[in-house]
């Protein structure tokens, strides 16, 4: 079993408004990333909110996925991370770990990931355009107290490079993996169909 942990808990203080509620496309930000997973074979969808948990919620009004509250907003992401993690039902085999504003990633990327993983078994998969790694990661449930109780300010990051020879790249021909919304600039090129980044 794989579940889906969207990180949706942020301020979006370098965005000046709250990004994942933004309209593109015809729906909010989150509504567009949460649709792609519903699309998945993901046995569940669980998200992570903060301060601006209703206005989530309203935006996602009559989809199944799980409103999991972080108290702890002002922390990093890794706390948005334990908290998901933490309602995961204790049968997931993995955990796929999506930003929530990265509303051009596709289902076509993720299904890439979910069977790599039911392929190989390996515990943590991450998306590669040319040669750099992006987001979502797929992870292994083995590292769940690990990550509960380590990885201080370094998140997923450090447990990438604690485990260098657990990670399964695959490469994806989507930049989108790449790109996710943080500044007005940022926005105005996802309006626009550009990428979001400049690489």
């Amino acid at each position: 079993m794989i579940c889906a942990l969207v990180l949706a808990a942020g301020r979006s203080r370098r965005m000046g408004t709250q990004k994942l509620l933004l309209p593109l496309g015809g729906q909010p930000v989150i509504a567009r990333v949460v649709d792609t997973l519903l699309r998945c074979p993901l046995r569940e969808v669980f998200l992570v909110v903060g301060a601006d948990a209703d206005g989530i919620k309203q935006a996602l009004a009559g989809r199944r996925v799980n409103f999991v509250p972080n108290p702890a907003v002002e922390d990093d992401m890794l706390s948005s991370v334990r908290c998901g993690l933490r309602a995961m039902p204790a049968e997931a085999d993995a955990v796929l770990v999506v930003l929530g504003d990265q509303p051009a990633l596709s289902a076509q990327v993720v299904s890439a990931m979910l069977d790599a993983f039911a392929r190989t078994r390996a515990r943590l998969v991450v998306p590669v355009f040319h040669g750099a790694r992006g987001h979502p990661l797929l992870l292994s449930t083995c590292y769940r107290d690990e990550l509960l109780t380590g990885h201080e300010r370094v998140g997923l990051r450090g447990l990438l490079q604690a485990h260098p020879d657990a990670v399964l790249e695959v490469s994806v021909p989507d930049a989108a993996v790449l790109d996710d919304l943080d500044t007005p600039e940022d926005y105005q090129r996802a309006l626009a169909g550009e990428p979001m980044r400049n690489r």
